[in-house]
């Protein structure tokens, strides 16, 4: 398996997984219910997965702002991150649009939701665009920190896979009352594509989770650059 298709594998995975668990289980009731910690564990523990299923192939970023986050650390090539930027992508569109067949075998119930991030009136928490902006490029950010860190040759092996998962986890549980929790544009884009019959405006809105994750992403990817380069100089 080469690293592109890794990454197309592992970002089909956290999709179809994630929000397949938020419209299918949000779909439930009773001991078929899947609650906000249900769907963000589905989102996290399928990074879990994937960091060790594909992680020593490609690194597992299956998200573009954490591939931009490595490219500003210093820790990938520009040409690099674009190839992984596609293959996310498509990963996510792929598995929207599995998630999209699957959904359509439902008799009753089902309005074309696919798990589309937004804000503002009508969507979940009802936050306005600021409240969406801000929590997207801090929980990106932190969520950055938190990769570019475990992942430092200084850090521990072996249980990288399950610090980010976890913190994906954390994030999901404050933010999917607010946006639905992107910070993966690539997360945003598959559902909003395929569902966009159903829900135009989550392509109209989509602007906010491309650019705001990659925002935070490129905050902690500099910050690392910098400490990098104090350790040099200490050096």
């Amino acid at each position: 398996m080469n690293k592109l298709l890794a990454e197309f594998i592992g970002t089909f995975a956290l999709v179809f997984f994630g929000c397949g668990a938020a419209v299918v289980g949000g779909m439930g009731s009773g001991p078929t219910a899947v609650n906000l910690l249900g769907i963000a564990s589905a989102f996290g523990f399928a990074i879990v997965a994937m960091a060790y299923g594909i992680g020593p192939i490609s690194g597992c970023h299956v998200n573009p702002a954490v591939s931009f986050g490595v490219f500003v650390a210093g820790r990938m090539k520009a040409d690099e991150m674009i190839r992984y930027w596609i293959a996310q992508v498509a990963g996510a569109i792929v598995a929207a649009l599995v998630l999209y067949i699957i959904l359509s075998g439902k008799a009753q119930g089902w309005s074309g939701g696919l798990g589309q991030n937004g804000w503002g009136p009508g969507y979940l928490g009802e936050y306005n665009v600021v409240a969406a902006f801000v929590f997207e490029v801090v929980a990106t950010f932190l969520f950055l920190v938190t990769i570019l860190g475990v992942t430092h040759p200084f850090t521990p092996a072996g249980f990288a896979g399950l610090a980010i998962g976890l913190t994906l986890v954390v994030i999901h549980l404050v933010g999917i009352n607010i946006t639905g929790t992107s910070v993966n544009p690539a997360r945003s884009i598959g559902p909003a594509l395929i569902g966009i019959a159903s829900n135009p405006g989550a392509v109209a809105q989509l602007w906010l989770f491309i650019i705001a994750p990659l925002i935070g992403a490129g905050a902690a990817g500099f910050l690392f650059k910098e400490n990098a380069l104090l350790d040099q100089i200490k050096k």
